[in-house]
Formats: C-alpha cells, structure tokens, sequence
C-alpha cells in the first residue's frame, strides 16, 4: 500500500476518533465546548489530506487511485460530514447513554424525499471531489501522471448517475413498510 493510501486510512481512522472523542467530551464528562471543538476539528483532518496529496503530487509522483481517493475522500467528507456526525450523535446518545430512541424508520415518499436529500449531497460531493480532481489534473498538466485521477473521475461519474437512477426509482416505486 502506497504511503498516499496509509494517510488516507489514518485521516478516516483520526475522522473517527475525532468524533468519538468529541461525543464522548460532550455527553460523559459534560465538557460541552471542549466536545464541540473536537466536533469541528473534522475539516482540518480533511485539509491535511488534501495537503499531503498536493505535495506528493507537486514533488513529481505519478497519481495513483489513493490520491484520488483522497479526493473523493475530501469531497464526502465536507458534503456528508454534518449528517454523519448527526447520525453518530444520535447512535451514541441511543446505544451507550441508553437515552433517546432511533429515529423511525423511513417508507414511502417521505423515505424517497430523504433518499433525494442524500443524492443532492452525493452531487454536493462530487463537485467538490470533481473539483479537486480537475484542480489536480490542470496543476500537473502531464496526462501520463494524471490518468489514474481521470480514471476515479469518470467512475464517480457513472456511480453518481446510477444512484440518480435509483433516487428516481423511489419515487416511482417507493419503498414500502414490512409486514
């Protein structure tokens, strides 16, 4: 595994630890602001990455698909970050201080309406990731270094219009409550 893909791993494994720190200030030791500044120590892991990849990129390396991982990774990261942390609030709150229930499970239009939600914030990722890619791709201007971006770019690409597809299949056939 490239040194690139050993950052990457490392910034997803801090992402989390940042979190469950800052739940664990927040809700067990009452540490509310200490708790919230852990919170939103997020975006910094994500710059560091981002910083990390540019400079291997600039110092000449040939991108690989761990740097635009990194990309993605960063893309995600921003446009789903807020949900996520939301999302593990509320676990935690359930699973390890026994208060709060899960929120219901979702059905029909009102679960389609969600699923169209987390579509706009895949799109919101992708320009983001995109965007770093095409940075990264336009500051190198060398395509025999910058295929591997390219290649991740047209990926996302086609993953980004099948979960469109399956957005839009929700609305047409919308998921129904077991029985």
């Amino acid at each position: 595994m490239s040194f690139i893909a050993w950052i990457i791993v490392a910034c997803e494994i801090a992402f989390w630890v940042v979190i469950m720190s800052g739940l664990l200030a927040r809700y067990v030791f009452k540490l509310h602001k200490i708790g919230l500044f852990l919170l939103y120590l997020t975006p910094v892991i994500d710059l560091i990455l981002l910083m990390i990849t540019g400079m291997d990129l600039y110092r000449g390396a040939v991108a690989t698909t761990a740097h635009a991982v990194a990309a993605v990774y960063i893309g995600v990261s921003i446009a789903y970050g807020k949900s996520m942390i939301h999302w593990a609030d509320v676990q935690f709150k359930h699973h390890v201080l026994k208060e709060g229930p899960l929120p219901a499970k979702r059905y029909g239009m009102d679960y389609a309406r969600h699923y169209l939600k987390g579509w706009i914030r895949h799109v919101l990722a992708y320009l983001i990731g995109a965007g770093l890619l095409a940075l990264l791709i336009f500051t190198i201007q060398a395509p025999e270094r910058t295929e591997a971006l390219v290649n991740v770019w047209r990926i996302w690409t086609v993953v980004l219009g099948i979960d469109l597809i399956i957005t839009i299949t929700y609305f047409v056939w919308p998921r129904q409550a077991k029985a």
